[in-house]
């Protein structure tokens, strides 16, 4: 029987191999050569290696080739489409990928996150704030690859029960009524963050600072498109949120239950 192209697409991932790159490597997938050279002229300002592609199956090539340590990659792509190429790198990577995209809905950016992108920039975009977005996703790669300081462990933090749902945050976990629920790592970081602020209205700029390590206020659709995939599974009825809530002009709130 003959391969399928997904099949093809998905051994370009399972044959990347392990070796020393540099620790700051960028792919940026775009198919407007202008877009791609002016992103990586800013990105090599900053001392970031950059390696482009102009499609979706290139962008699996370089890839595997270049083991990249973040990518850029558009939505709308010749060849595979962006939300292909991140589908297939996530079977093997956890590489953070930056999405770009012309569209301005939330159905595309909750779409993207649902694949596991981890932000989203919607163009036009500000260089400025891109490449803020990228330094910020590589700070956080390079701190998780720092070994942790010996220390003895803190004490396991008590289960929370939003109504039918329990968060645990030492073991990462969202269960409904005792059955686990699917997880998106930066939305569940968001989480964290309100629970230990809970009581709190939480801007978005300072979110952004606290989960996504921003150190540039721009654009924070980002952290709408994830509150939106948590009351997804917090709530009851997420249009109408009990726990998970906004305060309008100033931010969210995650309000606990009586008691």
């Amino acid at each position: 029987m003959p391969r399928s192209r997904s099949s093809d697409n998905a051994a370009l991932i399972r044959g990347r191999h392990d070796r020393d790159v540099s620790p700051r490597t960028v792919l940026v997938v775009d198919d407007e050569p202008l877009i791609r050279e002016t992103v990586a002229e800013a990105l090599e300002a900053d001392g970031i290696r950059v390696v482009t592609a102009a499609d979706g199956r290139e962008a699996l090539v370089r890839f595997r080739d270049e083991s990249p340590d973040l990518v850029l990659l558009d939505l709308m792509l010749p060849e595979l489409s962006g939300t292909e190429v991140c589908r297939i790198i996530r079977r093997g990577s956890g590489v953070p990928i930056i999405m770009l995209t012309a569209r301005d809905s939330e159905v595309d950016k909750i779409v993207g996150l649902e694949l596991g992108a981890d932000d989203y920039v919607t163009k036009p975009f500000s260089l400025r704030e891109l490449q803020a977005r990228v330094r910020a996703q590589l700070r956080r790669v390079e701190a998780a690859a720092a070994p942790a300081p010996a220390e003895t462990p803190p004490a396991r933090p008590p289960l929370l029960v939003l109504g039918s749902v329990t968060i645990d945050l030492a073991g990462h976990r969202l269960l409904r009524e005792g059955v686990a629920l699917p997880v998106k790592p930066k939305a569940f970081e968001l989480l964290a963050c309100l629970v230990r602020n809970a009581g709190i209205v939480m801007s978005r700029d300072r979110l952004l600072e606290q989960v996504w390590g921003y150190d540039y206020a721009g654009e924070t659709r980002t952290v709408d498109v994830h509150v939106h995939w948590l009351r997804s599974q917090l709530e009851d009825d997420p249009a109408h949120p009990r726990f998970l809530q906004t305060v309008r002009g100033a931010g969210y709130v995650l309000r606990l239950p009586e008691g």
